[in-house]
């Protein structure tokens, strides 16, 4: 740990706290006659606690006194299978009369230290990833309750840990509202979306079904197994709901080269996702790529118009909110399973055919505003990891002492180390008097 500021102490946590693992998951405590409901590591989220699906198990009267929580008590998940996912922290707030915890979340139960500083600073411990790249395993990855008892503590005085407290809620308040303010923006964009797709079918030209406009029969893909030694690139449905045809929107397959001759992708396709969920199913997008990049699988359309109607135009009116509404509506399925669409579906789509010129402006006009909501969201998704970035940032600020000034009137944090460690002493001394 680096130098501490005057009047500031180091301790290990369980010093600070009572550091306990959960209650273990047994099949024999599925039922029973003390049922209590617990928590567990999926209910700990990075925002705080998710309550919507708390399961119970069977608590004997001792065990509910251990490990029955208590109001200021922070939970950290103990386990995950990405390290950076372990030891986040929420802190408990007695929402649920009652509850308890399972063996994949640690209780940390404070022993006099403020409750919200050790809270924020395990926080910063698990943002900063030094939780995680603690925590070892394969395919889980574990901190344990005996290595984040040990976890090294930076304890202000008392006074001081309410004035950072404070500081850190005062400036998250700030940044909660301006996420706020993004959370709004990143919601107007689908919209936006759909309004520029929606010119290509505004305007008052006469319409023909797209089977009439073609200059090759539509034509369903293949769908290949994966193969580590495959050479045949075939396209995920992720590139077409995405709109991105990249190399990881791909997988390699041993498709037989005389079933696949004629599936090779050429700049200028239309593809439409004949099956998907019930939002996604006729998705489309126009693929800009090179010749013979890869081929599409099964659960795509291929089209290929003629020269009356540019590909360009018609991907931004499959696009549009009317063609999207008579994709999802034609869409059948039986229930549990993803709903299709058929070629005679699309065939029978109708799209307007403007002159060539006209379909080139609708272009044109619809990619330069495209552009501009494309800028609009990297400046959303840029200014929320800076969002991010500052939360870390005056976490880090928080706990090497910069986020405040200290105050040379407050108690050192040593005072406050050994009342606690007095206070502890005599809890133990009393307990074993009364066993003997």
């Amino acid at each position: 740990m680096t130098d501490l500021p005057v009047r500031w102490a180091e301790a290990r946590l369980d010093e600070l706290a009572d550091v306990r693992l959960g209650r273990q998951r047994s099949p024999k405590n599925h039922s029973g006659s003390r049922m209590r409901p617990y928590l567990r590591a999926a209910n700990v989220t990075w925002k705080g606690l998710d309550l919507r699906d708390v399961k119970e198990m069977n608590f004997s009267e001792h065990e509910s006194d251990v490990y029955e929580l208590r109001l200021g008590d922070v939970l950290v998940a103990e386990a995950s299978g990405s390290a950076s996912e372990v030891g986040k922290p929420a802190l408990w707030k007695g929402e649920i009369e009652g509850c308890c915890f399972q063996n994949t979340l640690v209780r940390v139960r404070s022993r006099g230290a403020l409750l919200k500083y050790l809270h924020y600073f395990l926080l910063a411990e698990a943002r900063s990833g030094r939780l995680g790249d603690a925590a070892p395993g394969v395919g889980i990855h574990h901190i344990g309750a005996a290595r984040l008892s040990a976890w090294s503590v930076p304890v202000a005085p008392l006074n001081e840990q309410r004035r950072i407290v404070a500081a850190i809620e005062e400036q998250f308040s700030r940044l909660d509202a301006a996420e706020q303010l993004l959370r709004r923006a990143t919601a107007r964009t689908p919209p936006l979306r759909g309004a520029v797709y929606s010119v290509g079918t505004s305007g008052e030209w006469p319409t023909e079904s797209l089977g009439e406009l073609l200059r090759e029969p539509l034509r369903n893909g293949h769908s290949a197994k994966a193969s580590r030694t495959g050479d045949v690139r075939t396209l995920t449905l992720t590139a077409v709901t995405r709109g991105e045809f990249t190399d990881e929107n791909t997988k390699l397959t041993g498709a037989d080269p005389a079933r696949i001759a004629n599936l090779w992708l050429e700049p200028g396709d239309v593809l439409i996702e004949r099956s998907n969920t019930p939002e996604l199913v006729g998705t489309a997008a126009l693929y800009r790529g090179g010749d013979r990049w890869a081929i599409f699988p099964d659960l795509l359309i291929r089209v290929r118009v003629a020269e009356k109607l540019l590909p360009e135009f018609l991907a931004i009116v499959l696009k549009s909110r009317p063609i999207r509404r008579y994709f999802q509506t034609s869409a059948q399925g039986i229930a549990g399973s993803m709903p299709k669409i058929d070629q005679g579906t699309v065939a029978r789509v109708e799209v307007p055919v403007p002159p060539l010129e006209e379909q080139r402006r609708i272009v044109n006009e619809v990619e330069q505003q495209l552009s501009l909501i494309d800028a609009m969201h990297r400046a959303i998704e840029a200014a929320k990891r800076r969002s991010a970035a500052l939360r870390r940032s005056i976490l880090e600020r928080a706990f090497r002492g910069e986020l405040v000034p200290q105050d040379p009137a407050d108690e050192p944090a040593s005072a406050f180390l050994e009342r606690i460690a007095a206070e502890r002493a005599m809890a133990l001394s009393s307990r074993r008097g009364n066993s003997a």
